[in-house]
């Protein structure tokens, strides 16, 4: 997770100065950094339900990133354009961990009870 957020920084670094670029990296850099920390406090989780709780905030700001993402291919603010494919892929496989790692817990396989 946190080879993901700096290669979020990395991006957001890169976006150009315009009023659309600032915006759009102001959000993505709250978003695309936030699940680091988040997975962190839900390794520590204190119940299921914490747990639960707290990877689904994971989930809900990578799901965020991923539209933002989207649209910095679809505009295109970052050239080529295809630069984004690598990073829009490991945020898909990260929603899909996450998803799975929310069910198993709802199911009460999590570890952390």
């Amino acid at each position: 997770m946190l080879e993901y957020s700096a290669r979020i920084i990395r991006l957001t670094e890169s976006l150009p100065t315009t009023r659309a670029g600032n915006h759009v990296a102001g959000q993505l850099l709250r978003s695309g950094t936030s699940p680091s920390p988040n997975h962190g406090e839900a390794q520590a989780a204190e119940s299921t339900r914490d747990f639960i709780h707290k990877m689904r905030i994971c989930l809900k700001e990578l799901r965020e990133s991923d539209r933002w993402l989207r649209l910095i291919a679809r505009v295109p603010l970052i050239q080529p354009p295809d630069r984004m494919e690598e990073l829009l892929r490991e945020t898909d496989e990260l929603i899909r961990i996450f998803v799975t790692s929310i069910r198993t817990a709802r199911a009460g396989k999590s570890p952390n009870t």
